[in-house]
């Protein structure tokens, strides 16, 4: 006598609204975060020169210009230049974003992920998380080049810690800022031309020197950058010396270096995700 075996059906768990929409979004954004980080693993290229920009950067802004830079008396350049070169790095990162988004959306990818079963942010988000994993390697990467020319922090573990934490925050309120502009980019070339933007917001700014250095109207602007505000922040948290201009913005520049990536976040956040929504239309 035969008998017949069925599949016991697997209970599939309650619907419960917005708990199960949230995990899909948690989901699906973490399978977009696996896909860049295998692009990433499958294009050396791309490690190597990420891996060599600050290598370079520090050879180029510490040792040959760093030589004929003044930002006090009895100050060490290296130490003043190190912590702004952490901020500069971080700033500059929002093109990378701009330029993987504009790439996807040439190929067919994004319009692939809108018409797939998934979460309508999970694209915008896992950018986002992927982006800031590529500028935490960044971090290690600057780091362990700054401890090898010479360069440390003073302040203990903890403090240095916190202005690594600012930094990637930093990172992350820009990382929206490129996903915006790499949506409305209409292809790889104008994405390039985003350099023309990248270059003033990092370099006008307390990276390379003090602003009070500067002609009036712009050391104002330096002083206001939020990545004057990061910039000074660390030096701070890292025991390094901190310019001196006395404005209040120089002075509250940890609250500051707090402040200007949640309001970028609280603006571009939303504008990226309504972008992405409306693309096509």
């Amino acid at each position: 006598m035969s008998t017949t075996t069925h599949p016991v059906p697997v209970p599939l768990p309650a619907d419960d609204g917005a708990g199960r929409r949230l995990y899909w979004a948690v989901a699906d954004c973490w399978t977009i975060v696996r896909r860049d980080l295998t692009h990433l693993v499958k294009q050396p290229s791309l490690v190597a020169w990420q891996l060599g920009f600050p290598i370079v950067s520090v050879l180029l802004f510490v040792y040959v210009f760093g030589s004929a830079m003044e930002v006090g008396e009895g100050v060490s350049y290296k130490d003043y230049a190190m912590p702004g070169m952490f901020a500069m790095t971080m700033a500059f990162g929002f093109m990378n974003t701009a330029m993987a988004v504009v790439v996807d959306k040439e190929r067919g990818v994004t319009d692939r992920f809108r018409a797939m079963p998934m979460a309508s942010s999970a694209v915008v988000t896992g950018r986002g998380v992927s982006d800031v994993l590529h500028a935490a390697l960044d971090l290690a990467v600057m780091a362990a080049i700054a401890l090898v020319v010479g360069w440390r922090p003073d302040d203990g573990l903890f403090p240095a810690l916190a202005a690594f934490a600012l930094l990637l925050l930093l990172r992350f309120a820009l990382i929206w800022v490129g996903v915006l502009l790499g949506l409305l980019a209409k292809n790889q070339e104008s994405a390039g031309n985003l350099f023309a933007v990248a270059f003033p917001f990092g370099m006008i700014s307390s990276v390379f020197t003090s602003p009070s250095l500067m002609p009036d109207w712009l050391g104002t602007l330096a002083m206001w950058n939020p990545v004057s505000a990061t910039a000074n922040a660390v030096r701070d948290l890292f025991g390094n010396p901190v310019p001196g201009g006395g404005s209040w913005i120089e002075e509250h520049a940890l609250l500051m270096a707090v402040v200007w990536p949640l309001a970028l976040t609280a603006v571009f956040l939303p504008l990226a995700v309504h972008r992405f929504q409306r693309l096509g239309r």
